[in-house]
């Protein structure tokens, strides 16, 4: 029923960081999917389809967007992106007016929340047509791009891809033990039992010596991979 229930994720890059982009499902029978992916994440990108109803579905008291975005801030993802999808399908095409009716909306939830908006970059998109996914688009000549105000400094651009490349990068203590939550585990026919998770702490490599809590069973690692590779 054309849903993400499964965490899908999937890996490009930008001109400064690989990024791993984990699509979280937004439907809420399956909440429980999403407080798995959003927990090992570094920054929430929380789209919000621009079109007549579908917006306001989406915020209303029963909606998704709120309790994602509640989600997201609660399980420590402190970074926020909001893609207002969807540009293509609002009354008139491409309207400033109701771009700017979001993400006033939104701006005064999620601070409530407890993200302060100054530091969130709102862009216009459409995903299907590419508009100010990767450039700017030309249909929408009023959005004169996004600027952001942390205590780390400002930071702008014109597109998604822009503020991708503006996420602040988290410090990961690696001198500190090893530490990595599981998120899932895998079996795949040949190789066997694959843990998948996010390493916080710590570094880990081939050959390492690890044991696994609360079972207390010592293991080898044999291989690390990435998703994809």
């Amino acid at each position: 029923r054309g849903i993400t229930i499964d965490i899908a994720l999937w890996k490009f890059e930008t001109a400064k960081y690989y990024v791993t982009i984990i699509d979280a499902p937004g439907h809420r029978d399956f909440i429980k999917n999403m407080i798995t992916g959003t927990s090992q994440a570094d920054c929430a990108v929380l789209i919000v389809a621009a079109g007549t109803g579908e917006f306001e579905a989406g915020i209303s008291k029963d909606g998704q967007t709120r309790e994602h975005a509640l989600l997201a801030f609660t399980l420590g993802v402190k970074q926020l992106i909001v893609g207002v999808n969807k540009m293509d399908s609002t009354k008139p095409a491409y309207s400033e007016a109701r771009f700017e009716e979001i993400k006033k909306e939104v701006s005064s939830y999620i601070k409530k929340i407890g993200y302060n908006p100054a530091a969130v970059a709102f862009v216009p998109i459409s995903g299907w047509h590419g508009d100010n996914m990767l450039e700017a688009s030309d249909k929408m000549p009023w959005f004169k791009g996004w600027n952001v105000e942390r205590k780390e400094g400002k930071a702008d651009g014109k597109c998604l891809i822009d503020a991708l490349d503006a996420i602040l990068p988290p410090s990961r203590p690696t001198e500190k033990p090893l530490r990595l939550p599981l998120q899932d585990v895998y079996k795949i026919g040949g190789i066997g039992t694959v843990p998948v998770g996010r390493v916080e702490t710590g570094v880990l490599k081939p050959g390492m010596v690890v044991v696994f809590a609360p079972a207390n069973i010592t293991t080898e690692v044999k291989s690390v991979e990435m998703h994809h590779e």
